[in-house]
């Protein structure tokens, strides 16, 4: 339960140091966002073949938090809970999520905030508390708050909704699907601040 903690808070520190230097390079590398399947593994990195159908090594370290992506639910998006959704605009002025990310309570306040997001389809994220709910036939519409703003998002119901679980690298094999936050190194390979894996028929939707 104790290695448990450390993996989950380790993952937690580098998820919130990635996110919010997303603005730029700095002196480690330039930050980047790893999305693929995994193509071989071995102690010392991970070989991820990424969206962009380019090979990406992503070397590993002991202190590299990892965590495993499972289904949660729209039940689980309730007032109080904190969530981070990446959106795009909607008609009305308000966001439309994409993905939710419930985090267990452990993690409330990562990466808090309003900012830009590179997924495609998607332009801002928002990690937030949710303050207000209303559900509907087609999904239901949250208010959440930041430290310095609040925003309206509507969650349809056929958007994938996930939770994170403190899992190791031993989880990691060919083929599973990763999100691999970190630094770009001068030699082309990544320093990840985590590695988010999916589990039991998830995929990291972020």
């Amino acid at each position: 339960m104790k290695s448990h903690s450390l993996r989950l808070s380790s993952a937690l520190a580098a998820l919130a140091i990635v996110a919010l230097s997303s603005g730029g390079a700095n002196a480690a590398g330039e930050p980047v966002r790893v999305r693929g399947a995994i193509v071989s593994v071995d102690a010392a990195k991970l070989v991820v073949h990424g969206a962009d159908g380019k090979d990406v090594t992503v070397k590993m370290g002991e202190k590299t938090g990892v965590l495993a992506v499972v289904k949660a639910s729209m039940d689980d998006i309730k007032p109080g809970v904190f969530i981070g959704t990446a959106t795009k605009d909607a008609a009305d002025s308000s966001l439309q999520s994409v993905e939710v990310v419930v985090f267990p309570e452990a993690m409330k306040g990562t990466a808090e905030g309003h900012y830009p997001w590179d997924l495609p389809g998607a332009n801002k994220m928002t990690n937030a508390t949710v303050t207000n709910g209303v559900k509907g036939v087609d999904g239901q519409i949250v208010t959440v708050s930041y430290k310095g703003g609040e925003k309206k998002i509507q969650i349809p119901a056929n958007v994938p909704v996930v939770t994170l679980v403190p899992a190791s690298a031993a989880d990691l094999h060919p083929g599973v699907m990763v999100f691999v936050p970190g630094e770009r190194q001068a030699d082309g390979s990544v320093e990840p601040r985590a590695v988010l894996f999916g589990k039991d028929g998830a995929t990291p939707p972020m």
